[in-house]
């Protein structure tokens, strides 16, 4: 059976979903504008500096990986540009799949596409 949300309810979810959201980026903006303070505005893996404008692109990184965890000292924080940034947290999902297991790797591939090019190369300059 499919049962709809009373007005009343799904009010109140998307009040408690607006909340939430304000609560994050009143802590997110408070801790980004500490660590734009305490640090210079250089992203801490490519070296590249950032000024005016160009400063939206720099990131503040959990070194923990918890967004809750925000020392005053800015301890577990780093300033990464968003291209580290990304980086940073695809290699980290990477080695948590690979901890867990989920990830068994199967055979290897295969398949070779590029196998018999270079006969067909010879065959070619041959011809």
């Amino acid at each position: 059976m499919n049962q709809k949300k009373s007005p009343k309810k799904s009010g109140r979810l998307d009040e408690i979903v607006a909340e939430a959201k304000r609560n994050q980026e009143l802590r997110n903006a408070g801790y980004r504008d500490r660590a734009l303070k305490l640090f210079p505005h250089v992203c801490g893996r490519c070296g590249r500096e950032f000024s005016g404008k160009g400063l939206r692109d720099l990131t503040v990184h959990h070194k923990d990986h918890n967004h809750e965890n925000n020392p005053l000292d800015g301890t577990n924080w780093e300033l990464l540009c968003v291209y580290c940034h990304d980086k940073e947290h695809g290699r980290y999902s990477e080695e948590a799949h690979d901890e867990t297991g989920a990830a068994e790797s199967g055979p290897d591939a295969s398949y070779r596409p590029f196998a018999a090019l270079k006969d067909l190369l010879d065959q070619k300059k041959n011809s």
